[in-house]
């Protein structure tokens, strides 16, 4: 135990340096975000969307590790919404982080508000959305964050610099105001609208119908090497991703570096960003990046169609672009290849070892369930006429109104959230036996707001067991506040004699956001070294409101440093 506690007291001092030490050196970044009405013409069909600064996606912000951005942002739409800055750790900044009613209020129609925070410990590609609603269909864009100038490091990267970066953000349209399709759904009890289209940086691509001037394109130099920062920004989907003819060579993910993995197909959840290296070896002339969804939910409807935009190599004639055979919608043995291949690059910049004692282990079943029917109708679409709902531990969480979660743990404020989240299901069952997917002794979840509470600085270990529940899909689950080391994953049941001897304590991946397998589970560990409130949830939007998540309340440590400040004096209230 006092190897342990040496190693935290460590690991602590460390961070406490890189803070004071980056913010000594730092450089202030403004940027300002107005939202705001936007009319476009996608798809043969004029609309209004709300987006950010007239642009889809919004603006690319780009900093160095160590500076602080300060990012103000005006709400000029006719929604409240907050913007959430995903994968930044927000040390001694929790009330930046964004989700509406966790970290803060929303900003209100007409009203405006300043995020401010510092970039510490951190490189590569994250980005920033809207947390309020369905609103990051539209509201997002991407977050760059480049290494320190470093003497000690003669090249910035622990891999040979590409000529140039380019954000690859991949989006999800519909043809309609998503804010009340969403609604729409919720009333009903029913599973919303599916999408019309995806898009890459905002263009859905000639595959579709009136688009073939919103196609986007990058020009490449043969010979040359380029960085391809995949944002993965759709509300509802995972995505494959090919360049015909190219190989890929994956050199980070979630703003943590991997080690170079090559493939010819990316493959992401909502909410995980993927840095890709590939060299323009083809012959001069234009190729398709192309993506569509991976499927793993068997008999739903979904949006099959296909997004593309086009590499064209400078000097090019051609008018045809080669296009690439992307896997098939439900080719899991694929995605499971690409997720489970990767791993950390270990002692490269940033890394951050395993910890090897584990304070508190957790088991959290997650998928779909039941609520009952309140649309005012004999009936809702869900089964037995009931409303979907969704939970983790058959509790399904609910987002206060009147205060953020935050706000009251801060000021000690009683009855907005409780700290007793189960750290187990209360019923053990045969969790991924599809026989059980209708049994209504296991459907209905209780609702309610509660989280777990941590001390500073203890060890979390998490199994995400997916459950067959109504249905059998993969979750990304994405951790507000935090990195995790992915241990381990795979299919049917966790049996902890089994499975944890195929742990990777020595080079896993890092990451914010994990898909976790359909029918299946992940094993995922963390150092609570950020105090305040931590929202888990599943990146999926349809199932945030179905109550797919909850939240950890990390106490305050003993030093100055490793406690929560007060809130600005202008945080949004609640109105």
């Amino acid at each position: 135990m006092a190897k342990s506690i040496s190693g935290v007291v460590v690991a602590w001092s460390l961070l406490a340096t890189l803070l004071a030490s980056s913010m000594a050196s730092a450089t202030i970044v403004h940027h300002s975000l107005y939202i705001k009405n936007l009319t476009v013409n996608y798809l043969c069909e004029e609309q209004v969307v709300i987006a950010a600064n007239g642009s889809l996606p919004g603006p690319t912000i780009r900093v160095h590790e160590g500076d602080t951005l300060v990012i103000k942002v005006v709400n000029l739409s006719p929604h409240n919404i907050s913007i959430h800055w995903h994968g930044i750790f927000q040390l001694q900044s929790g009330w930046a982080d964004g989700p509406e009613y966790v970290t803060q209020c929303p900003i209100g129609s007409g009203d405006s508000y300043t995020y401010k925070f510092n970039i510490i410990g951190q490189e590569g590609t994250l980005w920033w959305h809207a947390h309020s609603s369905w609103l990051r269909a539209t509201v997002f864009g991407a977050l760059i964050i480049y290494p320190k100038p470093n003497p000690l490091r003669p090249t910035p990267y622990p891999f040979p610099t590409p000529y140039k970066d380019v954000p690859i953000l991949l989006g999800e349209w519909w043809n309609g105001n998503v804010v009340d399709i969403e609604k729409e759904a919720l009333l009903s009890g029913g599973a919303p609208n599916i999408s019309d289209a995806f898009t890459i940086n905002g263009k859905p691509g000639d595959f579709y119908p009136c688009s073939k001037n919103d196609t986007y394109k990058v020009k490449v130099m043969k010979g040359k090497t380029y960085m391809l920062r995949i944002i993965n920004a759709a509300l509802n989907n995972q995505l494959f991703f090919k360049i015909a003819n190219h190989k890929m060579t994956v050199v980070a993910v979630d703003a943590s570096y991997t080690n170079p993995y090559i493939t010819d197909v990316v493959v992401s959840g909502p909410g995980q960003t993927i840095d890709i290296l590939f060299t323009a070896n083809q012959d001069v002339g234009s190729y398709y990046m192309t993506a569509h969804p991976y499927i793993t939910v068997a008999g739903a409807p979904f949006d099959n169609t296909t997004t593309r935009g086009i590499i064209v190599y400078e000097g090019s004639t051609s008018s045809t672009p080669i296009m690439p055979v992307l896997p098939a919608f439900n080719d899991t043995p694929t995605a499971h290849t690409f997720f489970t291949n990767l791993t950390g690059l270990a002692g490269g910049p940033q890394w951050v070892p395993v910890p090897l004692h584990v304070d508190k282990h957790m088991f959290i079943t997650i998928g779909l369930s039941l609520d009952f029917c309140k649309s005012g109708n004999a009936t809702c679409p869900g089964p037995f006429g009931q409303s979907f709902s969704a939970s983790m531990n058959n509790q399904s969480f609910v987002l206060p109104k009147t205060i953020s979660i935050l706000e009251a743990y801060f000021s000690g404020v009683s009855g907005i959230y409780t700290t007793n989240f189960p750290k187990r299901p209360p019923t053990k069952f045969d969790y991924t036996n599809t026989s059980l997917s209708i049994d209504q002794s296991l459907l209905f979840a209780q609702k309610g707001t509660k989280v777990t509470k941590l001390k500073f600085n203890e060890v979390v270990e998490i199994v995400f067991q997916n459950t067959a529940l109504i249905g059998v899909e993969n979750h990304p689950i994405h951790l507000h506040g935090f990195n995790f080391h992915i241990l381990a994953q795979g299919f049917g049941n966790f049996k902890s004699r089994r499975d944890s001897k195929k742990f990777n304590l020595v080079n896993p991946q890092i990451r914010n956001t994990i898909g976790v397998p359909v029918g299946g589970w992940a094993v995922i560990r963390f150092q609570a070294n950020n105090p305040g409130i931590w929202l888990m949830h599943c990146h999926l939007d349809v199932h945030l409101p179905w109550g797919l998540a909850t939240a950890f309340e990390v106490e305050n440590g003993d030093t100055p440093s490793s406690k929560l400040p007060p809130p600005p004096k202008d945080l949004p209230k609640c109105f």
